[in-house]
């Protein structure tokens, strides 16, 4: 789950942080006057949750009030990587004399966190791992024993760094730690931190990922941002209890179980398929439940052919063939389906779709061939 760049922002001013002087716009008006209370040269950032904004357009910089509120009105409403901007940060130019990363991730082949710093900030840690490796310097962080700032020193001290300057990363570096282990975060990171002209360290921009698993845990987070980067498709899907990820083909794919969704997905790509989706209805699921599933997908405007792959165990294969009729009788959008049925009552499921004149296959293999040739030829 991500933050918003001011979201994190907002964090780590509250554990101590140096941040630019501003504030968030919905409108240019807004930006001008936060512009006007800076008082000087400004920078506005969209609020997206997508990197790279600045190669693709997304930082704008204002000499005046008057030019941010400009500014503000080409970016605001705007469309970025997919994303509608709602909201920009507008904030103090500051004077920068050198960029610097820090963070904190997870390395999955270690299964430990690891804190990383850099005397290179301002790009892709990745670019500067493969041009610069030298320039990064990293710590495996025990789970038992915890990041301390004396830890933070002597892995700074390996980049050359002046002994005051090591000693304000260290620092900013442990109170990352603390964000980290507080908001059971996977990721987070300031880059560049900067060094400005009168010599402090600010966190310029700021990332923070919290490990959605988690957020039963911090449920003002899961109320304030729990939809908010999810497709209408995918938020429509969550409401009605589906577990729904929106991808980029054309065959709509529901199944029992998200390992059978998962087998199904590949299944489709074997046979020279691109899905269009994840749904997993669930085991168990009522006959209301699949009827939403189809209705989403039937009116979903890439889904060309729905592929319906049901293994009953908990699930009753009746109580789906109920559920499809149910989809299409009340639906104004028809699209071909192809269902494979095997199972708990699956002679009484394939009666009743066998009524309503809805073939159901037992072969998985063949229901995925058919999937695929239909999508082509639509």
């Amino acid at each position: 789950m991500k933050f918003y760049e001011y979201e994190a922002k907002q964090v780590f001013a509250s554990y101590g942080i140096p941040i630019p002087k501003g504030g968030v716009a919905s409108s240019p008006r807004e930006a001008r006057e936060i512009a006007s209370s800076i008082g000087k040269p400004v920078v506005l950032k969209v609020q997206v949750l997508v990197g790279g904004r600045g190669k693709a357009g997304g930082i704008k910089f204002a000499s005046s009030p008057e030019e941010a509120e400009k500014l503000a009105s080409e970016l605001l409403g705007s469309v970025f990587k997919g994303f509608k901007v709602n909201k920009i940060l507008v904030e103090e130019k500051l004077s920068i004399k050198s960029e610097f990363y820090i963070g904190i991730t997870i390395d999955r082949a270690a299964r430990k966190f690891v804190a990383i710093a850099s005397s290179k900030g301002g790009v892709d840690i990745e670019e500067v791992a493969k041009m610069y490796p030298h320039l990064i310097v990293k710590e495996y962080i025990d789970p038992l024993i915890g990041f301390h700032t004396f830890m933070a020193r002597n892995m700074l001290k390996k980049l050359n760094l002046e002994g005051s300057l090591i000693n304000s990363m260290a620092k900013y570096l442990k109170k990352l730690h603390d964000i980290l282990v507080d908001y059971d975060a996977e990721l987070i990171e300031i880059n560049p931190l900067v060094l400005t002209g009168d010599n402090q360290l600010v966190a310029v921009d700021a990332r923070l990922n919290i490990d959605q698993d988690a957020l039963f845990r911090h449920k003002d987070l899961m109320d304030r941002i729990s939809l908010r980067d999810l497709t209408p498709i995918e938020i429509e899907a969550r409401k009605a209890g589906l577990s729904y990820v929106e991808l980029d083909g054309d065959i709509g794919i529901i199944g029992n179980g998200a390992g059978l969704v998962m087998a199904t997905l590949d299944l489709v790509k074997m046979h020279g398929g691109s899905p269009a989706n994840f749904l997993d209805v669930g085991g168990g699921a009522s006959e209301a439940a699949i009827a939403k599933a189809l209705q989403i997908l039937l009116e979903h405007p890439r889904v060309k052919v729905i592929l319906v792959n049901i293994l009953g165990g908990i699930t009753r294969c009746d109580v789906v063939a109920k559920g499809i009729v149910s989809a299409f009788k009340s639906a104004s959008i028809r699209k071909p389906i192809v269902i494979r049925l095997v199972g708990t009552n699956e002679d009484e499921g394939r009666r009743i779709l066998k009524q309503e004149g809805i073939p159901a296959l037992t072969s998985i293999e063949e229901a995925t061939s058919l999937a695929v040739k239909i999508s082509k030829e639509a």
